[in-house]
């Protein structure tokens, strides 16, 4: 059996783990396999039918009132027991925020490995391997595995959605003992950004500035072509992090988040290494750079040497031609 760990952010399936039971079933059908999913917090019932059409043959609720909001602890003595209990012999996670502080307490919970971030799955010999960068991107590992169960977070906007079918598998609940006290940090409150988009991890259309924004208030201009773009999301680089112009949850790169939209526009970043490493794998790049000797105009697709002040303004007109025609 598959096991994939269904996040649910506010009452609404994440779609990269959408993705993952994508994936997971596609490997599953390999391996003359099940492909089942797990949600876990309290009164999820009616969100689990949402997740059979993408082709969980069950999918597990487990349920408890200390599991209202996240916490890496509870959640995966959570997961812990219900793997405990069902022996899947694959279990994959999203490499969301939230796949990433998760899945690794739960395999050490089991004490198995894990291979993370990977961007590909093969079934060989009746076995699943994984595929993940190394290096900063500049090189991809194959890994098999010899612990069970198998373990691995897959990367966001990387596996394709199935085709939604019919809602023909199970909903099984399952209630959990959480001891409070094994709640060290219990959420007492959850703070938003103000106009906060959609994660960057998860967007269609990545945005992002660097160091030639020249300030927090110019990430306003890119926040405007945001708002023109569906599933789009504002990004940035260290450089920008580090000055204090926009959070760190917008962070592309090394230190940051690992994004692989459709479409990555740069503005004003050189294209150091670290940054490189986040975003390389999207699938169309456009970078727009004062200099033409900089490092990012080597990934990029297409290029704009030229003042982003002057481009972006001209690029929103264009845009809002676009919609309305």
């Amino acid at each position: 059996m598959i096991l994939v760990f269904i996040e649910v952010r506010e009452g609404k399936v994440k779609k990269s783990s959408l993705e993952a039971l994508s994936e997971g079933k596609r490997r599953a059908d390999d391996l003359q396999k099940e492909a089942n999913a797990v949600l876990v917090g309290h009164n999820l019932e009616s969100i689990a039918s949402e997740v059979l059409p993408y082709g969980a043959s069950k999918v597990y609720v487990v349920e408890n009132s200390l599991l209202s909001h996240y916490s890496a602890a509870s959640f995966s003595q959570a997961l812990f027991s219900l793997v405990e209990e069902i022996k899947p012999e694959v279990i994959l996670f999203s490499a969301s925020s939230m796949g990433k502080d998760l899945a690794p307490r739960l395999a050490a919970k089991l004490g198995v490995s894990l291979a993370s971030d990977c961007t590909r799955t093969i079934a060989k010999d009746g076995k699943l391997e994984v595929v993940r960068p190394i290096f900063a991107g500049k090189a991809f590992v194959t890994l098999s595995f010899e612990s069970s169960p198998i373990m691995a977070t897959l990367r966001p906007n990387v596996f394709p959605l199935v085709e939604p079918g019919e809602k023909k598998g199970e909903v099984v609940k399952k209630e959990v003992v959480i001891p409070e006290d094994q709640i060290k940090a219990p959420a007492l409150e959850i703070l938003r950004e103000k106009g906060a988009e959609i994660d960057v991890t998860e967007a269609e259309i990545v945005v992002s500035g660097g160091r030639g924004m020249k300030g927090s208030e110019n990430f306003d201009l890119l926040r405007d072509l945001v708002s023109l773009f569906p599933h789009s999301a504002v990004g940035a680089s260290r450089s920008a992090v580090d000055a204090g112009w926009i959070d760190h949850q917008h962070q592309v790169g090394q230190t940051g988040k690992t994004v692989s939209p459709n479409l990555y526009i740069a503005f004003g970043i050189s294209g150091a290494i670290q940054h490189l490493a986040g975003m390389s794998s999207s699938k169309f790049i456009v970078a727009v750079n004062k200099d033409s000797e900089a490092s990012i105009f080597k990934v990029a697709d297409f290029g704009v040497v030229g003042d982003l002040f002057q481009v972006i303004p001209y690029l929103k007109e264009e845009l809002k031609k676009l919609a309305s025609e």
